[in-house]
C-alpha cells in the first residue's frame, strides 16, 4: 500500500541519479539534490532540488544538469586538461568554457535525447541571467557567447532563443577573428588533446595570445631551459683565458683566490663551531639516549592552540579583480544596481543619517568666555551696551573623533544566495562611499571555500590513509573587494563578484575572522572597528565528517572570545535569519533581509556614539 507521507519525486530522482552513473560511465558516481548551487567535485554530482510538484522546469533542469556532469564525467581527461591550460585569467575562462562546451557536444552527438536536457538546461540559465532582453554584447560575457557558438557549429542544432540572443551579440565577432579555425572542427570534438590544441589557437585569434603561456608541445624551449640550468654561470673557454691573461694577471689571480678560500675557511670553521654550540646545547637539554628535542610548531589559531588544519597548502586570499574579467564584474555589478534599485532610497537615507553623525563628531568644538585665545565676536554686543565689560576670547577644543578604520566581513557562504547576498554587498558598498566622505578608511572582506565538500585537502587526506580527527579540511578562499586604502571609485564594481554564479560555497568563520583581525591589527589607526555580517553558524561539510560536531564553532567562539577580551579591536555582529547574539556580545539579529541596511547603520552609528574614549573625559 502506497504511503501518503512519500515523496512523489523520489523515483524520479532515484531513476534520474542511475541513468546519471550509466552515461558517466562511473558506477562510484554520488549523485545529490540540494537547494545550493549545482557542481560537480570529488565524484559527486550535485542536482537541482525536485519538489514534490515535480513541475516541468524542476524535471528538465535537473535532467539537463545530470546529463551535463554525466558526459563531463565520461569525455574529460583532467591531465590532459591541465597540461594545455593558459597561464592567464581570461584566457582560462575560455578554455575552461570551451572544454565544458566540448563533452556536452560530444554527448549530443552521440546520445541526441541529451541534446533537448542540456538545452533546457541553457535555457532556464540564460532566462535567469536576462540574456532574452540584451541588445548589446557588453551585457553578454565572450567566453559564455563562444560556449554557445562551439555548441551550435559542434552539433548543428539550432539554439533555444535566449541563448541565440545572448550568441547573436558576439556571432560576428567571433566569425571575423576566428577565421578558418573552426573549419573541420567536428574531427576534434572526440580528441581532447587534438581539441585543446585547437581551444588555444582559438584564444590566440581572439586577442588572448599573450595570456597562453608556454607551448606544453614545445620540448624545445624546456629542453634548453634545463640545459641553461645546468650550465655554470661563469664557464668560459680556458683557451681563451690563458692566451689573455698575462703573468702578473694570473699572480694577482691566484693571490686573490688564495685570500678569498681564506676566508671561505675561516667563516666555514665560524659556522662549523656555531653549529656544535647549538648542537651541545640541544644535546645538554635532552635526555640521555634521545634525540635533542625539536623547537615547538607555532600553533595554527592564536585563539585556540588545538585547533588544526589538515593543510593550508591550498588554501588562498585573493583579489576580487582576479576571480573574474573586468567586462565580467562590470556586467555583475550593473546585474546588482539592477536587482537593488528599489533599495536604495532607504539604504541612502540611512547612509545620510551615518554621514550627519560621523561629520557631528568631527566638528570643530569651542570653549568661551575664556582671557585668552580668539576674540569672540558674537559678544561684541555686550560691550557695546555696557563698556566696563571685559574682552570675552573662545579657544577652539580638541576634536574627540580618533582616526578610524572599519571593516566589514561579508559570509560568502551557499546559504547566503539570493536577496540576503545581494543586499549586504548593496549595503556594504554605500558604507563605504559614506566612510570615505567621512575620512574613515573602511575594508570590506568576504570569505568562503574554493570547492564543495573539501577539495584538494580532502584528495590528499585520503591518499594520507584518513589520519583520525585530522581538522579543518577544506581548501579556504578569502576575497579582499577593497582594501582599506583603496579608493571606493576603484572598488565599485568588485562587489558585483558576489552575483557570480558558483562563487558561494562554505564557510568558516573562525579563521575568516582572525585573519580579519590581523589585518586590522597592521593598520596604524588609533580606532578599529570590525563588522562581521553572517547568516548563521559556521558550516562545512568536509570538515564536519571527519571531527566533533562543534568543532568549527567551539573555534569560533575561542576566537570571538580573543577578539572581545584581549584585542584593542571592536567587535559587532549582524545575523541574517539566525541569532549570531549567542556568539557575540554586541550583535543584533534580523529576520528580514530587507532590514539589514537599517541594522547596519545603526550598528556602526551606536559604535561610533559610544567611543570608549569620549566616555572616559565625560565622565571626568
Amino acid at each position: 500500500m502506497k504511503n501518503p507521507n512519500d515523496n512523489p519525486a523520489d523515483p524520479f530522482k532515484k531513476a534520474l541519479a542511475e541513468a546519471t552513473r550509466a552515461m558517466a560511465a562511473n558506477g562510484d558516481l554520488a549523485v545529490a539534490y540540494s537547494i545550493d548551487p549545482p557542481g560537480l567535485s570529488n565524484d559527486t554530482a550535485r542536482l537541482p532540488q525536485v519538489s514534490r510538484r515535480m513541475t516541468r522546469q524542476e524535471v528538465l533542469l535537473a535532467r539537463g544538469t545530470a546529463d551535463a556532469y554525466a558526459l563531463r564525467t565520461r569525455f574529460h581527461n583532467e591531465s590532459i586538461h591541465n597540461r594545455y591550460m593558459p597561464d592567464g585569467n581570461e584566457a582560462r575562462e575560455i578554455y575552461e568554457v570551451m572544454a565544458t562546451a566540448r563533452c556536452e557536444a560530444v554527448g549530443a552527438r552521440a546520445m541526441p535525447g541529451t541534446a533537448g536536457n542540456i538545452e533546457a538546461k541553457l535555457e532556464a540559465e540564460a532566462l535567469v541571467l536576462g540574456y532574452d532582453k540584451v541588445t548589446s554584447f557588453k551585457e553578454v560575457p565572450m567566453p559564455t557567447a563562444l560556449s554557445y557558438y562551439l555548441r551550435q557549429v559542434a552539433t548543428g542544432r539550432e539554439m533555444p532563443s535566449a541563448v541565440n540572443n545572448a550568441l547573436s551579440q558576439w556571432k560576428t565577432t567571433i566569425e571575423e577573428r576566428s577565421g578558418k579555425t573552426f573549419d573541420d572542427i567536428g574531427s576534434k570534438m572526440t580528441d581532447q588533446t587534438e581539441f585543446a590544441r585547437f581551444a588555444r589557437q582559438l584564444i590566440d585569434d581572439l586577442g588572448y595570445g599573450d595570456q597562453l603561456g608556454n607551448d606544453p608541445d614545445d620540448t624545445s624551449s624546456n629542453e634548453d631551459a634545463e640545459e641553461a640550468e645546468n650550465q655554470p654561470e661563469d664557464a668560459s673557454d680556458p683557451d681563451t683565458d690563458a692566451g689573455d691573461t698575462s703573468d702578473e694577471d694570473e699572480d694577482q689571480q691566484e693571490q686573490s683566490d688564495d685570500t678569498e678560500q681564506s676566508m671561505d675557511q675561516q667563516q666555514a670553521q665560524i659556522s662549523m663551531d656555531e653549529s656544535e654550540e647549538s648542537s651541545d646545547a640541544q644535546e645538554a637539554d635532552a635526555p640521555d639516549g634521545e634525540p635533542p628535542i625539536a623547537p615547538p610548531v607555532p600553533p595554527v589559531s592564536d585563539a585556540d592552540p588545538n585547533y588544526k588544519v589538515f593543510s593550508t597548502q591550498f588554501d588562498e586570499e585573493v583579489l576580487a579583480e582576479d576571480l573574474a574579467s573586468a567586462v565580467e564584474l562590470e556586467r555583475l555589478r550593473a546585474y546588482l544596481d539592477q536587482q537593488l534599485e528599489p533599495l536604495k532610497g532607504a539604504v541612502s537615507r540611512l547612509a545620510n543619517k551615518l554621514q550627519r553623525r560621523l561629520q557631528a563628531q568631527q566638528n570643530r568644538s569651542w570653549s568661551f568666555d575664556m582671557e585668552e585665545g580668539l576674540l569672540d565676536a558674537g559678544r561684541l554686543a555686550r560691550i557695546i551696551s555696557n563698556p566696563t565689560t571685559p574682552l570675552s576670547f573662545k579657544v577652539e577644543k580638541d576634536t574627540e573623533f580618533r582616526d578610524t578604520v572599519v571593516t566589514i566581513l561579508l559570509d560568502n557562504s551557499g546559504s547566503m544566495r539570493g536577496r540576503p547576498i545581494s543586499i549586504a554587498a548593496i549595503c556594504a558598498d554605500v558604507l563605504a562611499r559614506t566612510l570615505e566622505r567621512c575620512q574613515v578608511k573602511c575594508e570590506i572582506l568576504g570569505f568562503t571555500t574554493r570547492t564543495w565538500k573539501g577539495g584538494q585537502s580532502r584528495e590528499d587526506w585520503l591518499q594520507n590513509g584518513r589520519p583520525e580527527c585530522p581538522g579543518r579540511l577544506n581548501d579556504l578562499r578569502h576575497i579582499i573587494y577593497k582594501d582599506a586604502d583603496a579608493p571606493w571609485r576603484r572598488s565599485r564594481p568588485n562587489l558585483g563578484l558576489m552575483m557570480k554564479e558558483g562563487l558561494l560555497k562554505e564557510n568558516i568563520d573562525g579563521e575568516a575572522l582572525e585573519w580579519a583581525h590581523k589585518r586590522m591589527m597592521a593598520r596604524p589607526e588609533a580606532r578599529r572597528i570590525l563588522m562581521v555580517i553572517s547568516d548563521g553558524a559556521p558550516v562545512d561539510d568536509s570538515t564536519l565528517s571527519v571531527n566533533s560536531a562543534a568543532y568549527l564553532e567551539k573555534h569560533l567562539r575561542d576566537v570571538i572570545t580573543m577578539i572581545e577580551k584581549r584585542s584593542a579591536v571592536e567587535l559587532t555582529a549582524i545575523g541574517i535569519g539566525h541569532d549570531v547574539t549567542r556568539y557575540y556580545e554586541r550583535a543584533v539579529t534580523i529576520t528580514d533581509a530587507e532590514q539589514l541596511a537599517g541594522a547596519i547603520t545603526e550598528q556602526l552609528a551606536g559604535l561610533f556614539d559610544n567611543d570608549p574614549r569620549v566616555s572616559k573625559r565625560q565622565a571626568r
